[in-house]
């Protein structure tokens, strides 16, 4: 019998994926903050992850759980990477002196949570969540009738609550 994760890790992912991407948009569009080039590499490796994930999950595509980590685990590396720098760990390379800087904290919640720890944070989740899908092969596990319900309902709710955020301006 799967756990819980086995069984839903691919529908965590997708939330996590529409959030990260909505988020960026909303840093981005509303908030007016202009990325940086780490932030737009993590960009091109999310946003495929709001397509492919409730593609590949309304048709059951039992390889959307390799998918989802090659480009996670890419974007990982790339997060990691901008996390350090971010963090005075490590100096900014030559790309990072393109436009705005990849040290610069936009956000700083809690004293600790930034844009960079978000995107670290999502990518980890979706490596996660997939990983167990994969591990497990539970995918076949999921009932096969309506499997547009949890995308659209997870779609949904993340972007309705986005929408509200924009309205707002929040």
């Amino acid at each position: 019998m799967p756990t819980w994760l086995e069984r839903n890790g691919l529908h965590v992912a997708l939330a996590v994926a529409w959030v990260a991407t909505l988020g960026s948009l909303y840093f981005s569009e509303v908030r007016g903050y202009v990325p940086c080039p780490l932030c737009w590499y993590q960009r091109i490796l999310m946003y495929p992850l709001a397509i492919i994930l409730p593609l590949g999950l309304w048709w059951r595509d039992r390889a959307l759980p390799r998918y989802a980590i090659a480009l996670a685990a890419a974007g990982w590396c790339i997060s990691s990477y901008h996390l350090l720098i971010e963090r005075g760990v490590i100096a900014e390379s030559s790309a990072c002196k393109i436009g705005v800087s990849c040290a610069v904290r936009y956000i700083n919640w809690f004293g600790f949570v930034t844009i960079p720890l978000l995107a670290w944070t999502a990518f980890v989740l979706i490596v996660l969540g997939s990983s167990a899908v994969h591990r497990s092969g539970s995918l076949d596990d999921v009932p096969a009738d309506r499997p547009w319900r949890s995308v659209l309902g997870i779609v949904g709710t993340v972007g309705a609550v986005f929408a509200v955020l924009w309205r707002l301006r929040l």
